[in-house]
């Protein structure tokens, strides 16, 4: 190496050093913490080690056991470990304790600026939740005081433990020297199991439960932990015999009841506590003890036969007024479990790896809530809260200590509020309540506030409502104290408590849920079979549909997404940006359900999603589809349908009804088709027949018109009989009922204005007033028929149309509009030869739209069919006329 570079390596090597010397002395490595070590003293979660100071910024976690927290949880600084102090606290480290921990030995560095006096106590802590995991107090303490057992010990820190079952666990520590032994029992059980740990009677040719000397643990029904000496002479509960003696698993009180010295039970509690669902109790006994009848000698240099128990324990009652732990003779029968292991109790190795991890870890009072029955709320001491620290009153409901409540979406709560006037209630997303505006931390109240307060006397009722929207865990909580509630589990129950409207769809293979509120809709489908996704669309077909898709994914998790679809390919249909919120998606049993909420009227423009409106006066066609996968990306053949909805079903949002779309039934195209001939033939035909013909000689006009009108209103009547018969009934619903009956009523008058019509004047008088009032109002009413049977024929192809999606009604609709065009224009052509005729002096003075003309003879009867009589036939005398001659003067 040339001496430059060499030089250069020590310049390096000596500035390195120098910054590894000013690092150490500004991190104050003679502070007189260094060296102090602690053990950690758990208090809600599992968390065990044991602290080291290493120097003035920096320390290490020996044998860390932790479950993990939020992403919020570190190591924190704080004058003490009551709430107030907590909240005041700050962050001692910035690495998060957010995983499980599993008996590791770590190093953690204080942030900038800290140094040990300023942390009192070091805790495991998480600001959000106010959660306190564990702690140590450094205040005070000084390096000498590593060596007193009083300062280093902690009530769930021994020196050993044996891992007995995945479940179970055995924590020693051995005083030779004092002739115990502090034992701890560890189980991922529920608060109902007791624990048992004990010798098996030496001697035996094969390990028996029988003369075994044991300790049964556990918990009272009030929570707290107890531990007492027990003996087996049989294979039962404990039992009284006949005789007066008892035998079973029996505690040794019971065996020796004159004893009055106190030396038969022989096992002392320590601690006991349960967290995240695990039971946790401490006691010691006498290796040797001076009671040989009931009591096994430990040796705790040599290998003994232990035996473990877990099982259900049954409370005292008024006949026996001690804990009967269940047993039976075979290992792993329902409720109970127990076995043989080999111990040497001066082995001090930890045989124990990460903290117990229960399944169940809310083990606290439950509450699961039921329709119209009321949860009573008071105050009371806080005993046994599931999240310390915590204040001195909590909330309790019906008589329980801050119990966990579970509620279903849907189903109304019904709160009665006895709980003071300082302690109003309220339903909160904050886990710490009493109001988080006071901690500048935001948190939305779904129920409850100011006025949600009462006492027993006159108590306060409060009704919350939980809905598809509501998060899956919110808190109860007072809204002037913190951390006096605690959880509420909000579950789904069934969709149609969660949804006020519900339909099957077509086959019965879909149900479609719905709720209108406000402006937005919340939409639920369900799958009545397996499938690998589920689809719903709506439109009359999958092609130029908005369909809603919803499917799990191999990793378990549930997905929505909004699409157009243009074609029948995998290529046409195209994912949408539509503003859906609270999705979620699921499968019960392989059949997928999935929910969402979306507005009535996308707030967008310009892309296609933007015209997905839903208008609830207007019936929605829904239609599903199924199939084996789905996914995010491009899709495939593999993503078809293999099951479809035949026909749409429409869905009246706002009354909750649906009905089938169903192809145009017969009897309807022919009562559609019997009004075209009735309004789009007959009566125009009748019509001009009146209007145009009248320069024929005879009667032609009248016959035709007669003929025709009577025709035109026969098939009227008749087509409005099968439509009726085939709907059975009639409403008038719809706008094309309701223009038909106008159009038919008018129709209806035409020949009741003919048989009341008045008589015309004789010998060209002018009209009387009657006859010039019944011929307007006959021209009014015929061509408002006419208009109104037009407009009819045109409103019944729309009708046809939203009703049964008929693709051929824009044509049917077009040749409508063309043969109006060519009526009319026959008219036009009609109307102007007429008006030629009358110029020519043909006509006359006929024209005018009546029935008759100046020159008809008024007593013609339109509803009669027979010759047309002149007036002076008719009231000619039947006798013969006298004539009178004169003679002729000249």
């Amino acid at each position: 190496m040339a001496p430059a570079a060499l030089r250069l390596l020590l310049a390096i090597l000596c500035l390195g050093s120098r910054l590894a010397r000013a690092a150490a002395a500004g991190c104050g490595s003679n502070t007189s913490l260094a060296g102090y070590k602690a053990d950690l003293r758990m208090s809600q979660h599992q968390l065990r080690g044991r602290v080291e100071v290493l120097d003035g910024c920096s320390f290490r976690v020996a044998a860390l056991d932790l479950l993990p927290g939020s992403t919020s949880t570190r190591w924190w600084r704080a004058d003490g470990t009551d709430l107030d102090s907590l909240s005041r606290g700050e962050p001692a480290a910035a690495e998060p304790l957010d995983r499980t921990f599993r008996s590791e030995s770590l190093v953690f560095r204080l942030l900038p600026g800290l140094s040990w006096p300023l942390v009192p106590v070091l805790a495991a802590f998480d600001p959000v939740t106010s959660s306190l995991f564990g702690f140590v107090r450094l205040s005070g303490a000084n390096a000498s005081d590593s060596s007193s057992s009083s300062a280093a010990s902690a009530p769930t820190m021994l020196d050993s433990c044996a891992q007995l079952s995945p479940r179970f666990r055995v924590r020693w520590t051995l005083h030779e020297a004092n002739n115990s032994i502090d034992i701890a029992l560890e189980a991922a059980v529920g608060s109902e199991y007791y624990m048992a740990f004990g010798w098996a009677k030496p001697g035996a040719a094969k390990p028996s439960v029988i003369g075994a000397d044991l300790a049964v643990s556990g918990f009272t029904e009030d929570g707290l932990p107890f531990a007492e000496d027990y003996y087996v002479t049989k294979y039962s509960e404990c039992l009284l015999r006949k005789d007066g003696l008892v035998e079973g698993v029996c505690p040794d009180t019971i065996y020796d009841r004159d004893n009055t010295t106190g030396l038969v039970n022989n096992t002392r509690l320590v601690y006991g506590h349960r967290r995240d669902g695990v039971s946790f109790v401490r006691f010691s006994r006498p290796l040797v003890s001076e009671d040989k009848r009931y009591d096994v000698s430990v040796d705790g240099t040599r290998n003994m036969t232990v035996i473990w128990a877990i099982g259900l324990l049954r409370p005292p009652d008024s006949l026996r007024p001690y804990y009967l732990p269940l047993m039976s003779r075979r290992s792993g029968s329902p409720g109970t479990a127990f076995t043989f292991a080999k111990l040497n109790l001066s082995d001090a190795s930890n045989g124990c790896v990460g903290p117990l991890d229960a399944e169940d870890k809310e083990d606290q009072a439950r509450i699961t809530t039921e329709r119209n029955t009321p949860l009573v709320v008071t105050v009371g001491p806080a005993l046994h809260y599931p999240n310390p620290p915590n204040p001195d009153k909590v909330l309790y409901i019906n008589k329980k200590e801050a119990p966990l409540l579970k509620v279903e979406r849907g189903v109304p709560v019904t709160f009665s509020i006895e709980a003071g006037h300082d302690a109003p209630l309220y339903i909160t997303s904050d886990p710490v309540g009493g109001n988080a505006t006071f901690r500048n931390a935001s948190e939305i109240i779904y129920a409850g506030g100011p006025k949600a307060e009462g006492v027993p006397a006159t108590p306060t009722e409060l009704v919350w409502l939980p809905d598809r929207n509501t998060p899956d865990q919110v808190y109860y909580q007072s809204l002037y104290d913190p951390k006096m509630g605690w959880k509420i589990q909000v579950v789904d129950g069934g969709l149609s408590d969660m949804y006020n409207n519900s339909v099957l769809l077509d086959d019965q293979q879909v149900t479609f849920f719905w709720t209108l509120s406000g402006d937005s809709i919340n939409i639920a489908a369900r799958g009545e079979k397996k499938s690998g996704y589920l689809a719903i669309g709506f439109g009359s077909a999958m092609v130029n549909s908005y369909a809603y898709v919803g499917w799990v994914d191999g990793n378990g998790k549930g997905h929505v997404k909004s699409y157009w679809i243009d074609g029948k390919d995998g290529m046409s249909v195209h994912e949408t940006h539509e503003n859906v919120t609270h999705k979620r998606c699921r499968s019960e049993n392989g059949a997928v359900v999935f929910e969402f909420t979306r507005p009535l009227t996308p707030s967008c423009s310009g892309r296609v999603e933007c015209k997905n409106i839903i208008d609830p006066t207007t019936p929605l066609k829904v239609i599903w589809a199924m199939g084996a996968q789905w996914s995010p990306g491009p899709l495939s053949l593999k993503n078809m349908h293999s099951d479809t909805s035949n026909r749409p079903i429409r869905i009246l949002l706002l009354s909750g009804l649906a009905e089938a779309v169903e192809d145009l039934r017969p009897v309807l195209a022919v009562h559609g088709f019997m009004m075209f001939v009735a309004w789009a033939i007959l009566l125009p035909g009748g019509i001009m027949a009146a209007r145009y013909l009248k320069h024929l000689k005879g009667e032609v006009w009248f016959q035709a018109h007669t003929y025709l009108q009577y025709s035109s209103i026969a098939v009227m009547f008749l087509g409005v009989l099968f439509a009726v018969a085939e709907l059975r009934g009639f409403s008038f619903k719809s706008r094309h009922a309701r223009i038909g009956a106008v159009a038919l009523t008018f129709a209806s008058m035409q020949p009741i204005n003919a048989y009341l019509r008045p008589h015309r004047t004789e010998n060209g008088e002018s009209l009387p007033g009657n006859r010039v009032v019944w011929e307007y109002l006959h021209v009014l009413t015929g061509r408002s028929a006419a208009l109104a049977g037009t407009v009819a024929l045109f409103t019944g192809l729309q009708h046809l149309g939203h009703r049964y999606g008929s693709k051929t009604i824009k044509g049917l609709t077009c040749g409508l509009i063309l043969w109006v065009i060519s009526v009319t224009l026959v008219t036009a052509y009609l109307e102007y030869m007429a008006i030629k005729r009358r110029t020519a002096g043909a006509d006359g003075p006929s024209g005018k739209w009546v029935l008759g003309s100046s020159e008809e003879d008024d007593t013609v009867d339109l509803l009669q069919s027979d010759r047309v009589v002149s007036k002076m036939e008719s009231n000619s005398s039947p006798e013969p006329m006298e004539v009178q001659l004169e003679p002729l003067k000249r």
